[in-house]
């Protein structure tokens, strides 16, 4: 499809893991985005989205006082 680009060309483009775009792709976090079959199009001129995970730490914490 022209226009659009695989998972696979994105992860090299914004250097993240084809499993995390994927899952940005499933919670509707590109915007464009469709899936064909089992394979989603990603329009080329998509912005790669802002790092929405927990970054506080806490959960790091936790984990080291049970040690």
């Amino acid at each position: 499809m022209e226009g659009y680009i695989q998972i696979k060309e994105a992860a090299k483009k914004w250097e993240i893991g084809e499993r995390r775009i994927n899952e940005l792709c499933l919670n509707g976090r590109i915007e464009g985005a469709v899936k064909f079959g089992n394979t989603w199009a990603i329009p080329e001129n998509s912005e790669k989205p802002a790092d929405a995970r927990i970054k506080s730490g806490k959960y790091i914490k936790c984990r080291g006082e049970n040690l």
